[in-house]
């Protein structure tokens, strides 16, 4: 059975970024038709029929990124100046370049039904880093949970980049001193299982889209709930946890060094191909949960808020570029978790928050 339509392009880019238009819909069947009927956009969309009865713009909730985010990481941040290689490859994939680590690089984690992007993208791309900084030595995941619920007080709420980071590698705010432990997914879900300290404790959920083999309940159903009470500070490791990641204060993993904000295209794709993949935020707009697949393009709809992702790679297909990029909505959304974005134009905003440590940054377990 079929449950969504699809739309392809067929116009040049070019046209694509000047025919943004500003229409708006009430409900989601009719926007999904209107944006197949584009022959101008660079990407798939699809409707789940599970969504089709909830109001465009439903994703709001999981966009956490705060609007201060951008200043912050600006006025704190270290400004890259390392001139990039002029030899840059026209693709390039993180997961194929670090073998040793790719365990860690494609686990696609999921956020619940919380708006805790901000560090989730922060903990998994600082994960990847270390363990390519130490050739595969410290191949553990870093705790969403640790990350989004002591490094900001808001939590599901939201955060900012710049946070995140200085939570892992910086001193501030914590008694018991830098660091972050390890923690999986869900349940001890996700490709290198349970056993760690603090895994993140909301349950995975369907993230809108079609749902196509996806097995988990939609946001505020049961099974999925909306977040009223968000989870404290872990202090301790879980139950389920095991040495040698089952006492909290000697399970801390952390970075010497600074943390460093990334612009112009070039750059980006020099700190990734060295030191592995980065965080990113960008502007969320309605058409973007109906994403399916393909380069994505924002098209019509409003906007969401701003929200906290993976950049992993890049690549080129039709003569159009692409950032690729890792989403925290679970393997099951767009393309096995990931989505691809114009390059090169700033598309949403993309290329405006890069972040990660720099590139003499030494990293360590407690």
């Amino acid at each position: 059975m079929q449950l969504f339509t699809l739309a392809t392009a067929s116009l040049p880019l070019t046209a694509a970024l000047a025919n943004k238009s500003d229409a708006n819909f009430d409900d989601r069947a009719s926007y999904v038709k209107y944006l197949n009927s584009r022959p101008d956009i660079t990407w798939k969309a699809g409707i789940n029929p599970r969504f089709a009865s909830l109001p465009v713009g439903a994703s709001k909730s999981l966009c956490g990124v705060h609007q201060h985010s951008k200043a912050e990481l600006e006025s704190k941040a270290t400004l890259s100046t390392f001139s990039a290689p002029s030899d840059l490859p026209e693709s390039f994939d993180s997961e194929e370049n670090w073998p040793s680590c790719a365990e860690i690089i494609s686990d696609i984690r999921d956020q619940s039904d919380c708006g805790c992007c901000w560090a989730f993208a922060a903990a998994s791309a600082a994960s990847d880093r270390m363990c390519i900084a130490t050739n595969g030595t410290l191949k553990v995941p870093l705790s969403a949970q640790d990350v989004c619920f002591c490094g900001e007080h808001e939590g599901c709420n939201g955060g900012t980049l710049y946070t995140a980071w200085d939570f892992i590698g910086g001193a501030h705010g914590r008694p018991a001193g830098r660091g972050v432990v390890t923690g999986g997914q869900y349940n001890g879900t996700g490709p290198l299982g349970s056993g760690f300290c603090s895994d993140f404790s909301l349950p995975h959920c369907h993230h809108h889209g079609p749902q196509g083999s996806d097995p988990f309940p939609a946001e505020g159903t049961p099974g999925c709930p909306k977040v009223t009470e968000a989870p404290s500070c872990p202090t301790k490791c879980d139950s389920s946890s095991a040495a040698p990641h089952a006492t909290f204060l000697s399970d801390k993993y952390t970075f010497v060094g600074t943390v460093y904000m990334y612009r112009e295209e070039a750059k980006i794709q020099a700190a990734i191909m060295t030191e592995g993949p980065v965080e990113a935020a960008f502007t969320v707009y309605d058409d973007f949960e109906n994403y399916v697949s393909g380069i994505y393009h924002h098209a019509t709809g409003s906007e969401l808020g701003g929200h906290a992702v993976k950049i992993v790679g890049w690549g080129v297909e039709n003569n159009i570029k692409y950032w690729k990029v890792a989403n925290s909505w679970n393997p099951f959304w767009g393309e096995k978790g990931y989505f691809r974005i114009l390059r090169g134009t700033n598309e949403c905003g993309i290329e405006d928050q890069i972040t990660a440590n720099g590139p003499t940054a030494t990293w360590k377990k407690m």
